[in-house]
């Protein structure tokens, strides 16, 4: 099955809050695009509540979504992290964390209290989140000689990527980005030029 070529995400911070018998739980919520932001994003957390009890979250990278994880921090197995990530899915967002922060009331909620208080709480946070949808683009470095510029240049137009940079020295060369949908089609009628050299390119 191909993955698909776009993906939502949050184009804002979004927090969240939930209240049960004394304890509070505090939702936040990040775009994020690799673990080490992930990390950071828990640092801020733990300075900005040093009394909380907790610090339990959830998160889906990759714009094929396969990478997530979650994490109940101390609160009984499967009643934090599992919750957070559910909302996270039923929002159907990726490269995304949600990490929910509890100040514990004195009352111990029980397990299905638990579930319900970090759900509810993530929920807040994601529902009133701003979000986009973001298209996953492959980046394409094109090589070619002198003769063979104009049909690069009708096939570019046709196609219509993003041109990232064009050079035109020795060896004429264009950079673009484009559509992951469109690249094998876009792939097999450049190989129907004499000359020219296709290369994926890091961003």
């Amino acid at each position: 099955m191909q993955a698909p070529d776009h993906y939502r995400t949050l184009t804002a911070p979004a927090t969240g809050f939930y209240r049960d018998r004394g304890s509070k739980f505090l939702a936040y919520g990040w775009a994020v695009w690799r673990e080490s932001e992930i990390r950071e994003k828990l640092d801020f957390l733990r300075k900005e509540h040093p009394k909380a009890r907790h610090f339990c979250y959830a998160w889906r990278l990759g714009t094929d979504g396969t990478r997530f994880r979650a994490n109940d921090d101390g609160e009984p197995s499967g009643t934090a992290g599992r919750p957070i990530l559910g909302q996270i899915d039923s929002a159907g967002l990726t490269n995304v964390m949600v990490a929910v922060v509890r100040y514990f009331g004195g009352t111990l909620l029980g397990a299905q209290g638990l579930i319900e208080a970090y759900k509810t709480s993530a929920k807040d946070a994601l529902e009133g989140a701003t979000t986009e949808e973001r298209l996953v683009e492959e980046i394409l470095s094109i090589d070619f000689p002198y003769p063979a510029m104009n049909a690069v240049m009708t096939l570019v137009k046709k196609t219509q990527p993003n041109v990232l940079q064009q050079t035109f020295e020795a060896t004429p060369r264009l950079v673009v980005a484009l559509r992951k949908a469109q690249v094998a089609a876009f792939f097999g009628e450049l190989e129907k030029i004499d000359g020219v050299q296709v290369e994926t390119a890091e961003e």
